[in-house]
This record gives structure tokens, C-alpha cells and sequence, in this order.
């Protein structure tokens, strides 16, 4: 498949807030000119058993997951019904489907919470875990609110390395939006004098280097669209959750290590999901 028509893909579960990254991406999709492949994924076949299943014409599990593609097909035709829709079903883990499909997508979205109770906070964790492994950039749809993706805007791009700029760029091109870039910055405490003369140095140093850090990462890029800097004192994580609020999408890096598997979200990214107010994109930044 070309490059240019990979799908925009959707994690459901038939939660409430799975249903809304079905709006979201399907407002995206409608954007970009993608088709939606909303993919429902769960181990009922193991659960279910081969004897259920010769017992029944089909386990009660497949028939549930297949009604939950249903729903969120038909929402997304409501929603846009110009976007092509593809849909499935996998008898597997949610997190190695997604990130699996993540290989063959333009764009992976999921909601941050599923279904009430133990239920919630394993599906919680189903997204972040996913964040952290995705191939392709990933949309967190967080809030309660509608989330829509509507022209103009405010998109916040917190600055570290190249990969979430140029995306940050390729969204307000898409949306004629504004890009707000943030490079948040720390003085360490012991790197303090008594010297009248020298006090508030060492923080005018940090914020230099934070500004001419900015200054490279935004080097290069398209002209036309429109670009606020702000270097801002304080952790990075609490700094880009502030600015989320009244944005559209607030996009931040997840760093990569070849080979190896454990959670690799970073702590600015994995705190910017837990208290962002709008939709976060992690977008992958590989090391060497």
C-alpha cells in the first residue's frame, strides 16, 4: 500500500471514550483524505474455547466484538460519512494488535480509559503501553469534551528533537493552524552564588541555551505557517500540561531504543498524558 493511503486506525472497546477517537479520527481522516480502519481486539477465543464455539454458530465473545465494530462504524459514518471505513475483529492482545497495525498506519488513535472499574485502569494502560511501541505516530483522545478537529486552532509542540516539530507542522498546515512551540527549561538549585553582582546567572544561561535550542529545532521549517516561541522555567511535563489547555493537540517525542522492550515513554510524555485536557500525539524519535 502506498505510503500516501495508509489508514488512519482506531483502538475501540464500545467505551464512551473510545468512541469519541472515533470522532476525532474520523474528523482527521476526513482532513487528510485517509480511509478509518477501527479495530477491536481481545482474546476471546481463548476464554471462549473451541468446544463453545462448535456448540454455538458463533462465541458469544466474537459476536460482541463484532456488534462493537458495528457501533463504531456507524458512528463514524454519522460523523463523516465522505470517510471510507474498514473494520476488524482480532482474537489477540489489544497492545500487539495496535502496535502491529501500527506498522501499516498514517496515524494510530485510542481514548484513554475503557470500561468502568479493574476494567479502566487495564485499558488505561493499554494506550500508554501502546505510546510507547507505536511505529507510527499515536493520538491519546483525552478529555471529556467533543475534541473536535476543526479548521484553525492552536496546536502546541513541546520541543526536544526534530520528529514531533515537523509533525506538529504537518497538522496546521492540514488544519490552517497556528503552531505554539515550547521549550520548557530548569536552573539546578546548586548552580547558585552570593556574589551580588552574578545572582540569576546561571538562569539567564539555562534560558539562552533553552532559546537557541528552540531556535535549531524549528530551523527549516515550512514558512507559512504560523509560529509562537515560548521558553518556559519549570519541568517539562507540568509546562506542556498548562499549555494544553484551549489547545487542539498538544504533540510531544517518545524516545526509542532499538531492541529494547520494556515501557520506553519518557516522564514528560507519560505525565503530559495523565494531565493533558485536549488530544496528545506522541510521535516515535529513534535513537541511533
Amino acid at each position: 500500500m502506498n505510503a500516501m493511503d495508509l489508514p488512519i486506525v482506531v483502538g475501540v472497546d464500545g467505551s464512551e471514550p473510545s468512541l469519541r477517537a472515533v470522532d476525532w479520527a474520523a474528523d482527521e481522516a476526513a482532513l487528510r483524505g485517509l480511509p478509518l480502519r477501527l479495530v477491536y481486539a481481545s482474546l476471546w477465543e481463548r476464554y471462549e474455547g473451541d468446544a463453545l464455539a462448535h456448540d454455538l454458530p458463533k462465541p458469544s465473545e466474537q459476536v460482541r466484538a463484532e456488534d462493537i465494530v458495528t457501533a463504531a462504524a456507524r458512528r463514524a459514518h454519522r460523523r463523516r460519512a465522505d470517510v471510507k471505513v474498514l473494520t476488524d475483529s482480532l482474537p489477540e492482545e489489544p497492545e500487539y494488535a495496535l502496535v502491529r497495525e501500527s506498522r501499516n498506519a498514517a496515524l494510530l488513535v485510542t481514548g484513554t480509559r475503557g470500561r468502568g472499574g479493574m476494567a479502566e485502569a487495564l485499558l488505561g494502560s493499554v494506550s500508554l503501553t501502546v505510546a510507547g511501541h507505536a511505529h507510527c505516530p499515536m493520538v491519546i483522545v483525552c478529555g471529556s469534551q467533543d475534541n473536535a478537529v476543526r479548521p484553525g486552532g492552536r496546536i502546541v509542540v513541546g520541543v526536544g528533537e526534530g520528529a514531533p516539530v515537523r509533525f506538529a507542522f504537518e497538522e496546521a498546515r492540514l488544519r490552517g493552524a497556528r503552531v505554539e512551540a515550547v521549550r520548557a527549561w530548569r536552573s539546578p538549585t546548586r548552580e547558585t552564588t552570593d556574589h551580588p553582582l552574578l545572582a540569576g546567572e546561571p538562569a539567564r544561561l539555562h534560558e539562552q541555551e533553552a532559546a537557541q535550542a528552540l531556535e535549531k529545532a524549528l530551523r527549516g521549517m515550512p514558512a507559512d505557517v504560523e509560529v509562537h516561541r515560548r521558553v518556559v522555567e519549570g519541568h517539562a511535563r507540568t509546562v506542556l500540561a498548562d499549555a494544553s489547555r484551549d489547545a487542539d493537540l498538544l504533540i510531544v517525542g517518545a524516545r526509542r531504543r532499538p531492541r529494547h522492550f520494556g515501557l520506553q515513554l519518557g516522564r514528560v510524555a507519560h505525565g503530559v498524558l495523565h494531565h493533558s485536557v485536549c488530544p496528545v500525539a506522541v510521535v516515535p524519535e529513534r535513537d541511533g
